[in-house]
């Protein structure tokens, strides 16, 4: 049994390219299909056109059914699409595997859905490192054989990520429709599931230091933020079988976080790594906040 991966595109088609490269590599038995947010960028659409001579490419556009657009339209879209699918992967074109996923991966994810009619989702990515100069604390639960999130005053990203690996029938029957923001799934996801468990041995990971969108356009906040923080392009080495042996190994108590076990090829941004531009830039946050307002209050 292998898994359906679906990847969420905007404009990013060089991250894109990456990440359906890692999913070839780690896991060449996979079915892939990428979900674009009608990217609009000349680069970005010729790298698409590539795409879908080898795999399914679905935009806003091109489907009678669902028109939402946007992350969380498209991945309601994909939750549809692949409905009779076991096993459904969400990642994002900023986002790769990092190491080879075997069967013995699938059978534990497909035991711990079969053993925890409660478990809604598992994550497939390493932790942040920043996650924990946050004060996040993370432990492992033996019966589950996955870490779980502790209690925080940021609920969002406890019980839901975007990143995910989900059941698709297990979310249907319980109506799930994805919401518009992530605090809106993580409060759904609390009212229908346990928390989200962390895999021991994860497989995926977001990129560091990648230029981001807010709205489909880059705020003056958002340039300077990543100006400031050197966003580039890292992706990451692929795990070696030693590098892999020493994750599997490793005493539970041995959280499994990104800056400890991954590495990037070529440059390597500082770590801590952050994945969002705006991070401990409280100025610009609030300067791209009120952008942000501004042009709500244009658009009425």
């Amino acid at each position: 049994m292998s898994l359906c991966i679906c990847i969420f595109s905007f404009n990013r088609g060089r991250y894109l390219k990456n990440c359906i490269a890692s999913v070839e590599s780690c896991s060449p038995e996979s079915k892939i299909v990428v979900f674009d947010d009608d990217s609009d960028d000349a680069g970005t659409l010729e790298i698409l056109k590539g795409v879908g001579e080898k795999y399914e490419v679905i935009k806003p556009g091109n489907r009678s059914y669902h028109r939402l657009g946007g992350l969380y339209g498209n991945m309601q879209s994909a939750l549809e699409y692949c409905r009779n699918e076991a096993l459904l992967c969400f990642l994002q074109d900023d986002t790769q595997l990092v190491r080879t996923v075997t069967a013995e991966d699938i059978e534990k994810m497909n035991a711990a859905f079969d053993r925890h009619g409660e478990l809604g989702f598992l994550h497939p990515c390493f932790i942040r490192g920043i996650n924990l100069s946050r004060g996040f604390t993370y432990g492992y639960d033996q019966s589950f054989g996955l870490y779980f999130r502790g209690p925080t005053s940021r609920s969002a990203g406890r019980h839901f990520s975007a990143l995910l690996v989900t059941r698709p029938a297990r979310l249907l029957e319980v109506g799930w429709r994805f919401g518009a923001s992530e605090p809106d799934n993580n409060r759904l996801a609390e009212k229908h599931f346990i928390p989200m468990g962390y895999l021991f041995a994860p497989f995926a990971m977001w990129l560091p230091e990648v230029p981001a969108y807010r709205g489909k356009k880059k705020t003056f906040a958002l340039k300077l933020a990543e100006k400031k923080h050197r966003c580039g392009y890292y992706p990451y080495k692929i795990m070696d079988a030693g590098e892999v042996h020493m994750l599997r190994s490793r005493s539970a108590s041995v959280l499994p976080v990104a800056e400890d076990f991954l590495s990037c090829r070529g440059q390597e941004p500082d770590k801590p790594w952050v994945y969002n531009p705006l991070t401990g830039l409280k100025w610009l946050k609030m300067l791209n906040q009120i952008e942000v307002s501004l042009r709500h209050a244009v658009k009425r």
